[in-house]
């Protein structure tokens, strides 16, 4: 089992980044909530991972936080969850904002996630609400005050310049129609904008809190 890279990061893209470790190159798919932590290429980068084999394919899923690959795990346990709807979740969802969801209960914030209808959302939280107390030391509770559906992280610097059709595309592959992914980059693009920025407002509107 592979758990951890550390190395250089000598390609990104939304979904995927390539890193350089001991004279390999490891190609790992990772969330967009991972993405936006990303350093710029040829910095080193560490990443927090999960390697996944079948008959068919081998994969190497990377993110940001041991939290984040820990709630991963979680959720391809639940029957009906791959890894690539997994990554759909924590894609729309960082892992604290998902545990928020399972802690409120709150199945609307779940079935606006591409590829998750209510069935799923519904056994999404009945299957975690028992899970997320393996998580014990890596995720601080709500406070009692707090209410409400789960809030998007503040805003976090984006850093590569990239085109309006790139963010569009990465919500495509993310399994938003294509329709839907153009309007919800129009609603928020301006001028000079990074696809990162894109990407997480559009995905902010789409999931609101």
């Amino acid at each position: 089992m592979i758990g951890r890279i550390r190395g250089m990061l000598i390609e990104k893209a939304p979904g995927q980044v390539l890193v350089e470790s001991a004279g390999l190159g490891y190609e790992v798919d990772i969330p967009y909530t991972s993405f936006f932590h990303l350093p710029e290429t040829g910095q080193e980068v560490i990443l927090h991972t999960h390697f996944a084999v079948r008959e068919d394919a081998q994969h190497l899923y990377g993110f940001a936080s041991r939290l984040d690959r820990d709630v991963f795990r979680l959720l391809i346990k639940v029957n009906g969850v791959g890894p690539k709807l997994a990554v759909a979740i924590l894609s729309g969802l960082d892992a604290e904002q998902f545990i928020r969801c399972v802690e409120n209960r709150d199945v609307n914030a779940l079935v606006k996630l591409p590829g998750v209808g209510k069935k799923t959302a519904e056994r999404l939280l009945i299957e975690m609400a028992d899970r997320i107390g393996q998580l014990e030391g890596q995720f601080v509770p709500a406070s009692p005050e707090a209410t409400g559906s789960v809030e998007p992280r503040g805003a976090m610097q984006a850093r590569a310049p990239a085109p309006k059709d790139e963010a569009e595309a990465a919500l495509i592959a993310l399994g938003y129609k294509p329709q839907e992914a153009a309007k919800a980059i129009s609603k928020v693009a301006e001028d000079g904008m990074t696809s990162e920025a894109l990407i997480r407002l559009a995905l902010r509107n789409m999931i609101p809190a």
